[in-house]
């Protein structure tokens, strides 16, 4: 498969190319900063320079024509502001979903966050950036030419996985290795039933490939 994902650099992002590169699949990873491009490759994916806060839709669409499949995995990051939680976490990920449509790419995958909803409350930034999550997800559930999942993770470790977790559409709150969170991932690209499924992660007691096969059953 091919698969691109935005916010290529990511702590996420960078592990689920790895698995991917791995196992034989093509994974282009999508940056802001060409500096980034060497470890990109270093993980086995393809760096592609593009700033989806001031592309079009129509740019963004020319990199994911042929693609199999679309991981929206960008994020402002902890130290952006609050301008920033709505140019990326929100603005970004709409970009891309409407590039995806446009490039004829149907499956589309969300890594967003746990607690994200357009309604919630609150102008600190940790509250902007939650709302401005749930507008994005909210828009990607609106597109009916999206084969659409959308994945919240919980706190986010950077333990070594164990392959072991908890993944339902309300889980509580827990932690989450992000090495887990990138072999969840894997098993949602390959599991296309899983497509209309928003998704809560934490660790548990499952592996892997039952816990998205007991999801993708239901």
């Amino acid at each position: 498969m091919r698969i691109v994902i935005a916010g290529g650099h990511g702590q996420i992002a960078l592990r689920l190319e790895r698995l991917l590169a791995a196992r034989g699949d093509e994974a282009v990873g999508v940056i802001r900063n060409p500096q980034q491009s060497d470890e990109l490759r270093a993980a086995g994916a393809e760096p592609v320079v593009l700033d989806l806060e001031s592309v079009s839709v129509e740019e963004a669409a020319e990199v994911l024509r042929g693609a199999d499949a679309a991981v929206f995995a960008a994020g402002a990051g902890p130290d952006s502001g609050s301008a920033r939680k709505d140019t990326v976490d929100r603005g970004a990920a709409v970009l891309f979903a409407d590039a995806a449509e446009r490039a004829g790419v149907r499956r589309y995958v969300v890594v967003s966050s746990m607690g994200a909803d357009p309604r919630h409350t609150g102008d600190e930034v940790f509250d902007i950036y939650q709302r401005a999550k749930g507008e994005a997800d909210a828009y990607v559930r609106s597109r009916p030419a999206l084969d659409w999942t959308i994945l919240r993770p919980g706190m986010l470790t950077n333990d070594a996985g164990t392959g072991q977790v908890l993944l339902a559409a309300s889980t509580g709150r827990g932690p989450v290795p992000r090495d887990d969170v990138a072999a969840v991932l894997v098993e949602l690209l390959d599991t296309p039933a899983t497509a209309g499924l928003t998704l809560e992660l934490i660790s548990g007691s499952k592996p892997v490939t039952v816990a998205v096969k007991d999801v993708a059953g239901n």
